[in-house]
């Protein structure tokens, strides 16, 4: 693996630039070789960006599921208004009313208008992770499975775990933290058996689109995990 204006950056000690306590995990992994730990760095990015790409896909098809379940559910409820109201039963707790709050807001400060799509757009993954928590288990969660069809069972825990393990790693992925110590073939799984949860179409679709397992075939140093 070659990338142009490596000997550069190793004589001009450019790599100074990525942080030195960052980049000496790097260095130490790499046995104290600074051009093959620039290397293994740039490598870290690309498949970095290879499985935001994928979670990205996720989150998206996630969030917009599960609002179109719940709105369902407010419906069928014979309640008027948006779900994200939570008024009159106030079934949201308060960690997500505050986040529906910031969501609005920050719309209100950008000064565009206020309305279910962009409110959804607004909220954090951790929004949509915490309506698969267990406090949900009876009240919402009925209504929230329905959202993947393909799901082998309609227990919580089997689409909790993937979904809290995934939001941690896109923590790292949005911090642009160190991700080859992570286990990313099994990540990489979780986000497509949720997606093959939701619909295989798509599942295929994006297994199709991903650069994720040629990355990690070409990954320029051995890993902790696969």
């Amino acid at each position: 693996m070659h990338y142009a204006g490596l000997e550069r950056l190793v004589a001009g000690a450019g790599h100074e630039h990525f942080g030195a306590p960052r980049f000496q995990g790097y260095v130490r992994h790499c046995g104290g070789d600074l051009a093959a730990a620039l290397v293994f760095y740039q490598w870290n990015v690309e498949v970095s960006g290879a499985l935001w790409q994928t979670i990205g896909h996720l989150e998206v098809v996630l969030r917009n599921r599960v609002a179109d379940r719940l709105a369902l559910r407010r419906q069928r409820l014979g309640r008027p208004g948006s779900w994200l109201d939570d008024s009159p039963a106030s079934e949201l707790d308060m960690r997500a009313r505050a986040d529906i709050r910031k969501a609005q807001q920050r719309l209100q400060y950008q000064g565009r208008p206020i309305n279910d799509g962009r409110v959804i757009a607004e909220l954090t993954f951790g929004f949509w992770r915490f309506l698969f928590a267990r406090r949900y288990t009876s009240l919402l969660w009925p209504d929230i499975v329905g959202a993947f069809p393909n799901v082998p069972n309609r227990q919580r825990e089997t689409l909790e775990a993937p979904v809290v393990r995934l939001h941690e790693f896109r923590n790292r992925l949005a911090h642009h933290e160190r991700i080859w110590n992570q286990p990313l073939s099994a990540l990489h799984a979780d986000a497509l058996t949720l997606l093959n949860y939701i619909d295989t179409s798509l599942a295929r679709w994006v297994t199709e689109q991903s650069r994720v397992p040629e990355l990690l075939a070409s990954c320029p140093v051995s890993r902790p995990h696969p």
